[in-house]
């Protein structure tokens, strides 16, 4: 990764972050205002757990340890409390603040400095106590007392239990030492345990080394209000030895809220992180937002665009209005008036460019989601696959991103079903076990192009037209080039599996792509060779937004093309028209390019049909695809805001949206991508 792509990663982090972390203080204020009841909102504490679990995800794909080891801690902490198995107290509350506190400070530091850490040793320490219900800083109900840990470490579970409970109801705990005759040790052991448990509990009876060869050991855990020479006295031993581990009273009180941070972790934090030094307050920590970046909901940034796209068509009016003032012949007037609207569309080229950039989002977004969905159906099918992702970095508008993430989706779901072998048959065919997936993005013009490539079996052509002959899309005896095949693929319901399974072979979904990716004014291209592979190749505009169009004129009505489509414009004789295959087209620097006439695609009756007149051609191209546009006037090029049709319009074909000219006119906006699929499929009448 580049150190342009790295830095605007861990800015990425630090937003994501920063905005999980607040959503964790308001969370945490909401649980400690619950101590009062004692009884937390599941909700709070779930949310409060997803954070935790979120931030050890984001920390952990960054490599941060420190911050995946805190949030790691906090998660366990959380989960006992769920579960019920952490005490809903002051203690759990306070040390899941200063986790906070903790957090704010690591992100803080390597805001500035990526590699920047704290100590996290005594946080941690009681992070892990608080989580098996000690309080911080005591060691839990057994640190007061002097037993071995060889003989903690072998006690069960439940005799563990049993000790915590003898501690806490206030018993003196002694180990006793004693030795018996191997002939009768098991009869001698039950009547000291008998006369024992007459006087206190037996919690545990440990075997021991004994003194000598005849004779065998054993060490009695025993909790009483006993002391020694009572003890002692009770059980008339001569070989008796008694040693006293701790009496509960000697206990430390457990304390209610946990101490602050340790001296050397403050001095740490200032040292590196100059931020933490807060004038105000004695916390440490600053109140200031990490993260400069600011997350903006779409539609506010759309609604920014479209006053954008009204003061634009106003500079156009303006415009208008001094071309009209010119002619009365005022030139002192017009020219000031001339300056004053070059400055405003100056500024408001810079405001446009400004909320563009704010829309605009690498494609990474999209392509990592993509990792997940390879991954998943690649076990579900059994097969081995790796992913080749390249010009992450190339940027989109964030809707056509959200636009285009199902359409990708599925074509990469179709590509590892159908496309990649099986191992066993990737081995026969002497090729990697593993298949691979290639997505690749790089920018072209205006445009963005994502292709996707698999090494699998490549498109069985014999098999799509013979699908498509049975189910009557062609004819028995007509002639497809592979291009034509490649479009059965996109019809509705056509499919090349013989059953039908979780992934595919339902008879849905390219068709449902293309359209998709249509709507975009996008195209989807396919080329495939057998046994070397597929690509699918997408071409998308970057914006939807404002856009330049070439305003064009056919029989008396006005239409706009979008500039970023528009490679050339030409004026061409009606004679300099041939016909190839029915298809009328024109000898472009020895390229041959086909035409569409506007007025006969809309059923509209031609301005001029004189055999001589002139007309003129907007060559518009597409990916690797050219044909040119016969209009009757070309009147120029202009900003323009496309808005919607709406769903009551939403079905004609052809048209991508509508377009308000400064003059208040509205006219209507031409899906390029669209009128060269039809056009190529042959559909050449859509009459709007």
């Amino acid at each position: 990764m580049s150190d342009q792509s790295s830095s605007q990663a861990l800015k990425d982090f630090i937003s994501e972050t920063e905005e999980i972390i607040g959503s964790l203080n308001l969370d945490m204020v909401r649980l400690a205002d619950s101590l009062d009841s004692g009884d937390c909102d599941p909700d709070v504490l779930n949310g409060i757990f997803r954070g935790a679990h979120s931030i050890k995800g984001l920390a952990g794909m960054f490599g941060f340890d420190d911050l995946s080891r805190l949030a790691h801690s906090m998660e366990n902490l959380l989960d006992g409390l769920r579960l019920g198995k952490v005490p809903f107290s002051q203690a759990l509350v306070d040390t899941l603040f200063s986790s906070l506190d903790m957090l704010i400070r690591l992100v803080d530091g390597k805001s500035s400095n990526e590699h920047f850490t704290l100590d996290l040793t005594g946080l941690l320490t009681r992070l892990s106590q608080v989580a098996e219900g000690r309080s911080p800083g005591d060691g839990g109900p057994l640190a007061g007392l002097e037993i071995d840990p060889g003989i903690l470490n072998v006690l069960t579970e439940y005799e563990e239990h049993r000790l915590v409970e003898n501690v806490r109801k206030g018993r003196s705990i002694q180990l006793l030492r004693m030795s018996f005759d191997l002939a009768s040790f098991d009869q001698e052991l039950a009547e000291i345990t008998q006369q024992l448990k007459k006087q206190g509990e037996v919690i545990s009876t440990l075997p021991s080394a004994g003194e000598i060869g005849a004779r065998i050991a054993f060490q009695i855990l025993f909790g009483s209000d006993l002391d020694q020479a009572e003890i002692a006295l009770l059980l008339e031993r001569d070989d008796l030895d008694i040693r006293t581990c701790g009496v509960a009273a000697d206990q430390p009180e457990p304390v209610a809220l946990v101490d602050p941070e340790p001296a050397a972790e403050f001095s740490a934090a200032q040292e590196l992180s100059p931020a933490l030094n807060a004038e105000n307050g004695d916390s440490g920590s600053s109140l200031r937002s990490i993260s400069r970046t600011v997350r903006v909901d779409i539609d506010k940034l759309d609604l920014l665009m479209n006053i954008v796209g009204e003061l634009v068509l106003s500079k156009s009016a303006i415009a208008d209005i001094n071309e009209r003032l010119k002619a009365l012949g005022d030139k002192t007037l017009t020219t000031d008036l001339g300056k004053a609207t070059r400055i405003l569309e100056r500024r408001l080229q810079e405001l446009q460019k400004s909320v563009m950039d704010v829309r605009m989002v690498p494609v990474g977004q999209l392509f990592e989601k993509m990792t997940r969905i390879v991954r998943r159906v690649a076990n579900e099918q059994g097969k081995k696959v790796d992913l080749d992702i390249r010009g992450a970095d190339t940027e989109l508008d964030k809707l056509i991103i959200e636009d285009v993430s199902d359409p990708l989706m599925h074509i990469i779901r179709n590509a590892i079903d159908h496309g990649l072998e099986l191992p066993e048959e990737r081995r026969s065919a002497g090729k990697p076990e593993k298949g691979l997936i290639r997505l690749w993005a790089a920018q072209k013009g205006n445009h963005v192009v994502i292709e996707v490539h698999d090494d699998g079996r490549g498109i069985d052509l014999a098999k799509v037209r013979r699908k498509a002959f049975e189910k009557r899309l062609i004819g028995a005896n007509q002639v497809l080039t592979d291009e034509e095949c490649y479009d059965l693929l996109f019809m509705p319901g056509f499919s090349t599996r013989d059953d039908v399974s979780d992934m595919s072979g339902r008879g849905v979904g390219m068709d449902v792509v293309k359209n998709n990716i249509a709507a975009l004014s996008g195209m989807i291209g396919v080329d495939s060779r057998p046994g070397a592979g597929t690509s699918m190749t997408i071409t998308l505009p970057i914006t939807l937004a404002i856009i330049k169009a070439l305003i064009v004129q056919v029989a008396d009505r006005t239409y706009a093309i979008p500039i970023n489509s528009v490679l050339e414009t030409l004026m061409i004789e009606a004679e300099a028209i041939d016909t190839v295959e029915k298809r009328e087209v024109i000898e472009l620097r020895k390229t041959t390019v086909p035409l569409l006439r506007l007025d006969r695609t809309f059923g509209l009756a031609a301005a001029d049909e004189s055999p001589d007149r002139r007309l003129f051609v907007a060559i518009v191209g597409l990916a690797e695809k050219r044909m040119g546009f016969v209009v009757d006037e070309l009147l120029g090029q202009q900003d323009v805001v496309i808005k919607s049709l709406g769903k009551a319009l939403g079905f004609v074909r052809g048209i991508a949206g509508a377009a308000e000219l400064g003059n208040q006119k509205t006219i209507l906006v031409l899906d390029v991508a669209g009128l060269m699929n039809e056009a190529l499929r042959g559909e050449s009448s859509l009459h709007v």
